[in-house]
């Protein structure tokens, strides 16, 4: 159906639909299928649609006046516009893969054809942009179907400096250049580094056809708003022969930095001769660098890697110790590559947020205001939370453009409500929507915005398909963000999808072990392990969590769930005194009401181990309890007291 829709209304022959479909099989046989094929389509139509499907002896076609195909329509020209062109972000036929290997290579041919329509429309919608603002979107959306279009890139970068904005400008050629590393050429074109040069001189043309204008010249006190980090070779140690695994694995760390949006990396270079003091001269433009040392020895190789602070005269900032089988170089730099820039990520994170806590207030920017926000909100001290926001609006004031601000911004109404701390959970759920969509639509390529985005959809907004899709997209684009593996075990989790959920999350912890986050991604496995039925480990995480930081709120609930269904009461009563602190209304009718657990089961189980700990029920009217599970299944039944077996 799909393939006559596609060539519709030609008919096509009978021979040449057995042959992409059963190409494996002989051709009488393929012949037979088909006839069986038809049959069974014929009589699933009915009357209603049959009409449409033409079938006579040699040929098949699907006509009819009251026949549209989406993919026909989304070619046509006139119908130019960018809710069209987002349309082509999908994959054509996706779920029609390895049908036959000749039908998965005409589905090749197509797809190709498809997105070359797409590109030319997005090509054709930026070549009518007079609006910078825009142009930007215009050009990102055409990013979504193809990452490595260069002249996308050189439109975000124009249209950026046309308003007067350089820096979102060399923020966009960075996050350009990052992208076209993995490309065969990796590196940007004479064209894009011209326009960059011209940028930096405060002078770009407004239009291909038009004169020069001089760009605004910011105030004097505006940084950069990305950090430059440069990794060099690793250097081996002993008298083993170098095999280039020094260098390879400085390229590796190199691209897996360049997918995080706030690090701006640098080319890998070598180390000069003279001493680390050299390393503050103007040839070297990093604010850090990342070196180490390898190690090898009956058949094991032990790698140290450092993150050095050179505006602090090489300040170690982290360092850390690998030790691995020597097996498979290739597969070994891969794996150690991801390993030390998943740690490097937090710690890096953690590190410039002191370094700004020490400058005056009108000298911070906008990543400054962003990073001092972070411990704010992972303390979840109230007063400290409250300061967190304060920071993340004078952030997002300061640069209205950010993805990142505005994915925080998202998760810190996530934390407000689960914390039990928002006076309207309604509204504040909104508001969270409100930034992550926002967030998502200033940067599709942005990892952390949109999984941020995506635990919004999947906690508040009750939506975990969509939030799988959402976090799925993060871990393509940067498969060493921890945060987008243990967001998306939770969505695996709110499905029922446990052991799935599990394994998430346990890469998310293996990543970053001493991530400032930990906490949450401890708190993360409680509810897996508790709906698995393994309470004895859904005990042992909720410890674990409530260790490291002892007001997260949710960590009590699952925790106190596990102790209850193991019938441990002496062990409950100190537990639910302190959520009780933390939250003071907090009843078993809340827990039903806010879980995000979209099987029935899961939340009986939940809701009956909460009960067996001590928490009260305060359920208001049996109604309203009711209606939260009849969402799931109408032939639930909760009434406080009451079997529930069903």
């Amino acid at each position: 159906m799909a393939y006559l829709a596609m060539v519709s209304p030609k008919p096509v022959l009978r021979a040449t639909l057995a042959s992409l479909l059963w190409s494996r099989r002989e051709n009488e046989q393929a012949r037979a299928s088909l006839r069986q094929s038809v049959h069974e389509l014929q009589d699933t139509l009915g009357p209603a649609w049959g009409h449409l499907f033409v079938a006579d002896r040699h040929h098949l076609s699907l006509r009819g006046d009251s026949l549209d195909v989406d993919a026909h329509m989304l070619a046509q020209p006139g119908g130019s516009s960018i809710e069209i062109l987002a349309r082509f972000e999908d994959i054509l036929l996706e779920d029609l893969n390895g049908l036959d290997p000749a039908f998965d290579r005409w589905l090749d041919e197509e797809r190709g054809r498809f997105l070359r329509i797409g590109r030319a429309l997005g090509e054709g919608l930026m070549a009518e942009c007079n609006d910078p603002v825009v142009a930007i979107e215009t050009a990102e959306q055409l990013l979504v179907i193809d990452r490595r279009h260069e002249g996308a890139w050189r439109t975000i970068i124009r249209a950026h400096a046309e308003r007067g904005d350089a820096d979102a400008a060399m923020v966009s050629y960075d996050r350009c250049r990052g992208t076209l590393a993995e490309t065969p050429n990796g590196r940007p074109s004479i064209e894009t580094e011209e326009l960059i040069d011209r940028v930096r001189a405060r002078i770009v043309p407004v239009r291909p056809l038009e004169s020069p204008v001089a760009l605004p010249i910011p105030p004097p006190k505006r940084e950069r708003t990305t950090l430059r980090l440069r990794v060099m070779p690793l250097r081996t140690i002993g008298e083993e022969a170098d095999d280039g695994l020094g260098v390879g694995l400085a390229e590796e760390i190199s691209a897996c930095l360049s997918r995080f949006r706030w690090i701006s990396c640098l080319p890998t270079k070598l180390w000069p001769t003279e001493s680390i003091g050299g390393f503050g001269e103007p040839g070297v433009e990093a604010d850090l660098i990342i070196d180490g040392t390898i190690q090898r020895g009956l058949g094991r190789v032990r790698v140290i890697a450092r993150l050095l602070d050179m505006r602090t005269g090489g300040e170690i900032v982290w360092a850390g110790r690998f030790d691995r089988e020597m097996t498979d170089p290739l597969g070994l730099q891969d794996e150690l590559g991801a390993t030390i820039v998943a740690q490097v990520d937090p710690e890096l994170m953690q590190h410039e947020g002191r370094r700004s806590a020490g400058a005056r207030s009108h000298e911070l920017t906008a990543q400054d205001l962003l990073l001092q926000a972070l411990p704010a909100m992972y303390r979840l001290e109230r007063n400290s939370f409250l300061t967190a926001r304060r920071l993340l609006e004078r952030s997002i004031q300061a640069d209205p453009a950010s993805s990142v601000a505005h994915g925080w911004m998202a998760y810190w109404n996530l934390l407000y409500v689960g914390q039990g701390w928002a006076d309207d959970p309604d509204v504040t759920t909104a508001e969270a929507a409100r930034f992550a969509e926002r967030a998502v639509m200033l940067d599709p390529g942005d990892a952390r915005a949109l999984t941020l985005a995506g635990h919004v959809r999947g906690f508040l907004g009750r939506h975990p398909h969509e939030a799988n899709a959402l976090h799925d997209r993060a871990i393509a684009l940067n498969p060493n963000l921890a945060i987008a593996w243990c967001f998306s075990g939770l969505a695996h989790s709110y499905l029922g999808q446990h052991d799935e959920a599990l394994r998430r999350i346990t890469i998310a912890l293996r990543l970053s072990p001493s991530d400032p986050h930990g906490f949450f991604y401890d708190g993360a496995l409680i509810m897996p392990h508790l709906l698995r039925g393994d309470f004895a480990n859904a005990v042992e995480a909720g410890r674990r969590a409530i260790e490291i930081n002892p007001l997260f709120s949710s960590a009590y609930k699952g925790y106190l769930s596990a102790l209850g269904l193991m019938g441990r009461q002496r062990e409950t009563g100190g537990m639910l005194r302190r959520l009780m602190t933390l939250e003071p209304g907090f009843s078993v009718h809340q827990a039903i009401m806010r879980s995000p657990l979209t099987r029935p089961e899961d939340v009986i189980q939940y809701a009956e181990g909460l009960r067996r700990a001590g928490l009260r029920e305060n359920a208001g009217p049996v109604d309203d309890v009711s209606q939260r599970l009849t969402i799931c299944h109408p032939a639930i039944d909760l009434v406080p007291g009451a079997p529930h077996s069903r």
